[in-house]
Order: structure tokens, then sequence, then C-alpha cells
């Protein structure tokens, strides 16, 4: 019954799972409240060109040169189609293709064959994101045979692009990463259906959390990068889950156990593990919904819930399979040939090759500790200079038309013309009536000084030639009715049809994420503050958005690191009984954590092996990555402190020797532990390597992090320090000395889900 309903639950799920790309948007960049999301919403009404939905229309001809004849007849059939498109509820044009030959030079570019159009869409930011992908790839479909490149220009169509390209990486990992996890179940269980079992795990768990997510994001905006983060984090966890059940269900069942026997031990043994460990990640995930930031709150949901039913998936539905195949888990058997065994080797756990690499460490515990300490000092060094910023354009490879259009405006109109300073300023009076209006033509005076300053796109040229004394006056009706189209169309580009608001955009000479980008908007919201209080400004832009979400993010930052410290220390002092042993798993957690920071640093910052790698140097990395990494880093290194120093306690509390009972602790473990950092490390690698950059930056970073942790701090850090450490390791105020050697348990009396492991 329970399989019947939890199939029916799956298939259910599914529906939603498959449509939940349609409704999952770019945005949650916006801060509630900012300066720039009041400009952006300023600038939704009342302009020429602007609307609900801005849009800008790139022209770049292969074949003919701006001030042609058949330039100008080819531009106006590209704007003919795409203003007839019903989809794209065109209201509005201003432009080359609108102005007169005389009137349209801003709008050509420097090379001579690329022009440009502002669209007024009446569509919801949601609507064009899901709609604009398709429209462009008509256009290019049309055009391109004919030497056109045609592409829509926007923050709308780069994250419909990006949604796209979520879609195809999202495909293309799963290609990659499906075969690798049964290659490596396979290994790992040589059996095909307890490899199957396993991955029906991981796979149940993602489709349970896209159709609850689905509906959701149907009500609540939620970041197109929720997929792909709760499909990778839900391979590795899920798939990583049911290893430890399964595997400790099958030694259960080669002691002789019944069926039912069998499953019930591994419920309590590893299915406490495994809830143990859901809680700890959940914990740490939830710190993150104290960030204000909607992406930040997205991916936090999306991991929270995947994790959440990865749980539930290994303890519910996982044991039911079990019990329905009993003793046919090792159907399927794979035999792989064993190594020869060592005929001068002990027997037990010290024959171990685990047990013997332990003993080597904590023979020389203060070379290996400051070796792997400086090494990993080494490769953080350089998160020193780690950079945050939204992601922009760069993120998109370079043959997306979205990605040629950025491109094409960047090279014929400078490269800051995709990403403009926007000083939005709303006047109290009408600004042919107010008498202060004319500061504005000092502010716009003030800016074009600025330095890293292109220009200074306005209204004032237009106004001023009417009216060179008093621009603004211009403004009023009768003198507006009298001026020929252009110049109206032109002023309205800029001025509301209320005359109460004006924008001007600084364009700068570099990119939005630059620091002389980031000092120039500082300088133009010192120059904005020294308006007159009647005239209230409002700077946006896409440097401004960056900077507002990477201050959310900062700001948030420290009391999410003390409430996920405090979350992760009580654990592992209520876990282990000792106050230094948390604090000890704490600083290595932040010590590889710091390392794998520095590791992406030289990739994507400075561009170290991105070549080989086949990844984008962007010069920063995407703001939500390294506080989402820090979550989930946390909390899955903590999992592998719990599997490794719980079975090590376990033999201290046993025999009270430190350095025996951490080799011991060692040779138990590692095997599970080594084998589910396998998995992570394959299913994370493969989507940093599938996937567009932000995710190529989450999924890379993962991969690190799992590999330094299951390598230089499991075989390394831990039995060094615990050596060194010796029976402080197990001090707590209070408590009687554990040290006192016990009597050993049966051995078949084992309760602990860290024995659950396949010894080599």
């Amino acid at each position: 019954m329970l399989l019947a309903l939890w199939l029916a639950a799956l298939a259910v799920s599914g529906v939603g799972a498959s449509s939940i790309a349609n409704s999952l948007s770019g945005g949650g960049w916006y801060v509630s409240g900012s300066d720039s999301a009041k400009a952006a919403h300023q600038l939704e009404h009342g302009f020429k060109g602007r609307g609900k939905t801005t849009v800008t229309l790139v022209i770049h001809d292969k074949l003919h040169t701006t001030d042609s004849a058949p330039f100008a007849e080819r531009a106006r059939d590209v704007a003919r189609y795409v203003k007839a498109n019903e989809t794209l509820k065109v209201t509005d044009i201003n432009g080359w293709t609108t102005l007169s030959a005389e009137n349209r030079s801003p709008y050509a570019g420097d090379d001579h064959r690329t022009a440009i159009d502002s669209l007024a869409l009446y569509l919801d930011d949601g609507t064009a994101r899901r709609e604009l992908p398709t429209i462009q790839k008509n256009l290019t479909d049309r055009f391109e045979g004919k030497g056109l490149e045609v592409s829509l220009v926007s923050p709308s169509s780069f994250w419909g692009e990006v949604n796209a390209l979520s879609q195809e990486g999202l495909a293309k990992a799963e290609l990659i990463t499906m075969p690798l996890i049964i290659v490596i179940l396979l290994l790992l269980f040589r059996s095909v259906a307890a490899a199957l079992v396993s991955l029906a795990v991981g796979v149940s768990a993602i489709v349970f959390t896209l159709g609850l997510l689905a509906p959701i994001s149907q009500y609540y905006e939620l970041s197109v990068f929720v997929e792909n983060a709760a499909t990778m984090l839900g391979l590795g966890v899920g798939v990583d889950y049911s290893l430890f059940m399964i595997t400790r269900f099958k030694e259960q069942l080669a002691r002789g156990q019944s069926v039912e026997t069998a499953v019930a031990a591994t419920l309590r043994t590893s299915g406490h593990t495994v809830l143990a460990s859901g809680v700890t990640i959940i914990l740490a995930m939830c710190t993150l919904f104290l960030i204000d930031l909607n992406v930040i709150f997205s991916l936090a949901l999306g991991a929270t819930v995947v994790v959440a039913f990865s749980v539930l998936t290994a303890v519910l539905f996982l044991p039911v399979l079990l019990h329905l195949l009993g003793d046919r888990i090792n159907a399927g058997r794979i035999r792989l040939p064993r190594r020869r065994p060592n005929p001068d080797a002990a027997t037990g756990d010290e024959s171990s090759r685990w047990y013997r690499i332990a003993l080597k460490v904590m023979a020389r515990p203060v070379l290996f500790l400051a070796a792997t300490s400086i090494a990993l000092l080494a490769l953080a060094a350089p998160a020193t200079q780690l950079r945050t910023f939204s992601p922009d354009a760069r993120i998109l490879p370079s043959t997306s038309q979205v990605r040629v259009g950025y491109d094409h405006i960047q090279d014929a109109f400078g490269g800051g013309t995709t990403s403009p300073i926007q000083a939005v300023i709303t006047s109290k009076k009408p600004l042919d009536e107010s008498a202060q209006a004319e500061e504005l033509t000092e502010f716009s005076n003030r800016l074009a000084q600025l330095p890293h300053i292109e220009r200074v796109d306005s209204a004032l040229p237009a106004l001023q030639a009417v009216s060179p004394k008093a621009p603004f006056a211009a403004l009023a009706g009768p003198v507006m009715d009298r001026l020929p189209g252009d110049a109206r169309a032109t002023i309205r580009h800029y001025v509301a049809d209320d005359n109460r608001t004006v924008v001007f955009e600084v364009i700068p000479d570099t990119k939005a994420s630059s620091d002389a980008a980031r000092n120039l908007l500082s300088r133009v919201q010192d120059e904005a503050d020294r308006l007159p209080t009647s005239l209230n400004a409002s700077i946006g832009g896409e440097t401004a958005e960056g900077l507002d979400a990477n201050r959310v993010i900062q700001d948030g930052l420290p009391i999410v690191i003390v409430v996920m410290l405090a979350a992760v220390y009580l654990v592992l002092l209520l876990t282990f009984r000792s106050l230094l042993l948390p604090l000890k798993a704490i600083a290595m957690n932040l010590l590889s954590i710091a390392a794998t920071y520095g590791v992406l640093v030289l990739v994507f910052q400075r561009g170290m092996a991105t070549g080989l790698l086949h990844f984008e140097q962007t010069n920063y990395l995407q703001n939500f990555v390294p506080v989402l990494l820090l979550a989930l880093l946390f909390s899955l290194s903590t999992d592998y402190e719990v599997f490794l120093l719980d079975r090590v306690r376990e033999e201290y509390l046993a025999t009270g020797d430190n350095t025996a009972s951490v080799a011991r602790g060692l040779t138990q473990t590692a095997p599970l532990i080594s084998g589910a950092a396998l998995l992570m490390v394959a299913v994370f690698g493969a989507f940093g390597f599938a996937g567009i950059v932000p995710i190529q930056q989450l999924g890379f970073g993962m991969a690190v992090a799992i590999l330094l942790d299951a390598t230089l701090v499991r075989l390394l850090l831990v039995p060094a320090s615990m050596r060194l450490m010796g029976r402080w390791n197990w001090w707590l105020p209070g408590r009687r000395n554990p040290a006192q050697p016990q009597k050993p348990t049966a051995p078949n009396a084992d309760t602990h889900p860290e024995r659950a492991t396949v010894r080599q």
C-alpha cells in the first residue's frame, strides 16, 4: 500500500516537475525598497520607447553600412516584422528606424553596420522572459540567411536566454551524471539491483521537490537557478543516503539476519544517521532565509526541500523496496578482481590501507598537520581578493544570439552602453514650471566631468536646441506641440509625459562589475545628493542593482555565519559530548571552505585553467555562490565529521587508546566516506562542466570542496589533530573521564551506522 501511494505521488509530482521551467524567474536580484528597484519601477511608465518591459532591438548588417539605402530598407523591414509580432505586444518604438536621417546618428554605431531601436512591450517581466527566447530564435532563423544579425537585448531577454540555457545544461548534466553514478554505484555495491534502487531514491527526491516547487512558483517568484541546484543536490545527497542505507542492509543480510530484522536494524542505525544528517543540512540551509534577497531565498528553499525529500525517500520509500527485494538486492552481481592479500599483514582492521595511512599520519602528527594546513592556507590565499556581482551577459556563451547582440552594442556604441547608470530625477512640480529645473543642467554638466564617463545621454541636447538658456521651459505644452516629431520622440524618451520625471543615462567606459564602474556609481550618487530637496533622485542600472544585492548579502552574512556555527557546534556537542572536538571540526571546515574559495578565485577571476576546463572567466563570482557554498559545505562536512568521529568515540570508549581508536574509526568509515564523496564529486563536477557560469561556479566549487574534505581533511588533518589533542578530544567539564576501557560489545551488536561499510 505504501509503495502504491508513493508511486502515485511520484506520478502526480512528475506532472508538475515537467512544467516548472515555464514558471521560474530570472529575477530575484532587486532589493526591495532600494534606489535601484525604485528607479526601475519609475522607468516603466510615461516614457517613449520604455514600458513594462523595455527591449533594445539590435540590427547588425554584414552586407551594408548604416548610411546606405539598402541598410535603411532592411532595418525597417526588421522593425516592421518585430512590431507585427502579436506575442511581443509592442506599444512603442523609438530609435534608428523611427527617426529621420539627420536625427538618427545617436542610434547608429561607430562600426557603421549596427543600429538600435528601443521597444516598449506591454508584457510583464515574467511573460517576457518566457516568450523572448522563442521569438529570438524566430528572428535568427528569418534574417540570418540574409546577412542580418538581429537580437533582442534587455534584462528580460537575458534571463529568458539563461532559462533556456539552464534547461539545456540540466539535460546535458543529467546525460553525463547518470552513467557516472551508475558506474560508481556498480563499483561500490557490485550489484545491479542495489545500484538501480539507489538511483531511484535520488531521482524520486528530485521529482517530489520540483513537483512541490512548481505550484509555489505560480504565486511566488522563484529563481531559474533553483531547478539546477535542486537537481544537483538531490542526486548527490539522495544517492548518498541510499548508499548508507543499502550498504547497511546488505551487511545485516550477510550476518544471517532475516529480511525483516535487517530492515529494522538498517532503519534503527543508518536511518537514524540519515535523519540526523538531513536535519543538519536543513538547519544550515535555513540560516540563508535570514538574507532578504529573493534569489538566495529561492536557492535555500530548493535545497531545503530536496534534502527533506531525500530523507523521507530514504527512510520511508527505500525500506519498503528493501523489504520487497530482500536477498534479491544482490541480484545482477558483478564480480570484480580482488587484490591479492598480503600474507604478512595482520588480520582485521590492521590489514586495511586506511589503517596504515592513519598510523603513518599519527606517527608524525606535527609534520602532517603543518604541511596540510600550509597547503590549504596557500590555496585559500587568493580568497582575500574574492569579488562578487550579479550575473551579466558574460555568463552567456558567445554563440548565443542575445550575447551577440550585447557584444554588437558594446563594440559599436561603447563598452558601458548595455549597462548605463540611470539617474532618475522626480520633481515635485512639472519641470517646465519649476524654478529649480535648471539645477538639472548643472547636474548633467557635473556628471559629464566624472572619470570613466563615455557620455551622458539625456533630453538636454534636444531641449537646449529649442531653448538654450532655459532648456526645460521647452517642455511647456505649446512649445512641445510645435516641435518636429523626431525632437518630441527624443525628448519623451528621457522625460516622462507628466514632465515631472527625467532620466540621465551615464554611460561608463567599462563593465558594470568593474571597480571603475562601482566608483563611478558612488560619484553619481554623491552628485545626486547635491540636488535641492524638491528634486528626488533614484540611482539605478546594472551596477546599482548588483551592489544593492551584494550589500544585502554582506549585511546578512555575519548573522548567517553566527547562527550556522552555533547550530553546528550544538549538534556536534550533543553528538560527541566534547567541548573541543566541535571547535576543531569547525576550524577545519572553515579552512577547507576558504581553500575552495581560493580555487574559485584562481579559476574564474584570474582565468587559471579556464581554457583547459572550458570555463568562462568572469573576473568575479556570482554573488549567491559563496554564501550558498558556505551553508552547503558546512552541513555536508559536518555529516562526514559525524560519520567518522562517532565511530572513533565508540572505539575510544571501548579501549581508551586514542591512537588506535582513531585508526580503527578511520578504517571503518573511510570506504563509506570515500564512496559518498566520489559520488558527490561526480554529480557536482558534471553540473559544473555542463552548466552556465553560475552553475559552473557552484558545481565546480562543491566538487573541489568535497574532494578536499574527503582527502586532506579526513585522511590527514583529522588523525593528526586528534593524535595531538589526545584525551582532550573528549573533554567535557563535569563529566567523568570516558577514557577508561570498557568491555567491548559483541561483534554482531553494532548499533552504529558508520559500520555500514565494506571493509577494504
